[in-house]
């Protein structure tokens, strides 16, 4: 058979309070056309639909009329899970009656070790999990990490396959040899752990995941992100976005570029030099704007959005390596616990709690003496 492997459609997401639903109804045209141009058996959305768990109500129109346009008007079977920006319960409304019209949409774990069949192939829908609720699935308080709950599941679903199918995965988590590179991105962490293992994944034919927005954020043949089909943040500026076609037999995956409706542009030059050279630039696309100026230039946003109005962010190049050079003072005094908090706090977005703190000095204690 033959599918679209997408993700992070993000719905009803802005950039900088600038509404992107007008971007989103055009690369999802584009990604329409994708499916019926080749001729595809169904489309996987693999989470994060919404990019909320409490949407808007034009979110939510927007979201509907996508997939009754992709299911009941062009007939396509859509396979989509929730993701960990979804709220499970809101988008599984209706879920019990949806796959009558070939719609399976799969938000809770238990569900997910039932396949849904399509030709020649059985694909395991995973929503986002927390590693609670596999320990509560499989009554086992020994599963402590992500990985842990990963082997259960992958086992579990072992069990149903079919040696004369395909088997394909879809999920939503951050695998192993992945990189955080987008602002936008959420990074799960489960049981103290971030990563999914990809060796976990090798019994399936295809893993099509979501979470990460950058389609090169995993090199894997047969465990792909499909990144998000916008740029969501300024980091992403530089990704191509797209979908993945799948073939299953013979295998093949094959990349499709999506065109932005609007871009992201990224512009470093002088207040001057950008009002003079304003007309070589869309006024519609997205700009990131870094001033290189040194002196403080009145109302400066306000003057240059009046030539490009959607400025996402502005910043001065003087000013950031100032800050970068004053941080880099402070750091040289800091103690290695201090550091090791800042370090921890960037990494992770929380602060140690007082048994990691007393841990982590323990430790630094016993290796100064080891070193002494």
């Amino acid at each position: 058979m033959r599918f679209l492997h997408t993700a992070d459609w993000h719905i009803g997401k802005t950039l900088n309070e600038f509404s992107l639903l007008e971007d989103q109804q055009a690369v999802f045209a584009q990604i329409e056309q994708i499916a019926q141009r080749e001729q595809v058996d169904a489309v996987v959305v693999a989470g994060d639909l919404y990019d909320r768990s409490i949407p808007s109500e034009a979110a939510v129109k927007e979201l509907n009329g996508m997939l009754r346009r992709l299911n009941l008007t062009d007939h396509f079977p859509v396979l989509a899970i929730s993701g960990n920006h979804d709220s499970a319960t809101r988008l599984s409304t209706g879920a019990d009656w949806f796959a009558r019209s070939s719609f399976y949409l799969n938000t809770d774990l238990a569900s997910a070790f039932t396949p849904v069949t399509i030709k020649d192939t059985q694909f395991f829908l995973l929503p986002f999990f927390g590693i609670q609720a596999v320990r509560n699935y499989f009554h086992d308080e020994r599963i402590k990490t992500v990985n842990d709950a990963m082997e259960r599941i992958v086992a579990e679903m072992q069990k149903a396959f079919l040696a004369d199918k395909h088997h394909v995965l879809v999920a939503h988590f951050f695998a192993a040899g992945s990189q955080r590179t987008a602002d936008s991105e959420t990074l799960i962490e489960v049981g103290g752990l971030s990563a999914v293992a990809t060796s976990l994944l090798a019994p399936f034919d295809y893993v099509a995941l979501g979470h990460l927005h950058n389609r090169n954020a995993l090199n894997e043949e047969r465990i792909k992100y499909s990144g998000s089909p916008l740029k969501f943040s300024v980091s992403e500026a530089q990704q191509e976005k797209g979908v993945w076609l799948v073939d299953t037999d013979p295998f093949a995956v094959q990349w499709l570029p999506l065109e932005p409706l609007h871009d992201i542009t990224l512009l470093k030059a002088s207040f001057k030099e950008l009002m003079a050279n304003a007309k070589g630039y869309p006024a519609t696309d997205f700009y990131d704007i870094e001033l290189t100026d040194r002196e403080r230039i009145p109302d400066v946003l306000n003057k240059l959005r009046t030539v490009f109005p959607k400025i996402v962010s502005l910043h001065r190049t003087h000013q950031a390596q100032q800050l970068a050079l004053n941080r880099q003072k402070h750091r040289v005094t800091e103690s290695p616990l201090d550091l090791l908090a800042d370090f921890y706090s960037q990494t992770l977005g929380g602060k140690l709690s007082p048994a990691q703190y007393r841990w982590a000095e323990e430790a630094l204690t016993e290796a100064t003496k080891e070193e002494q």
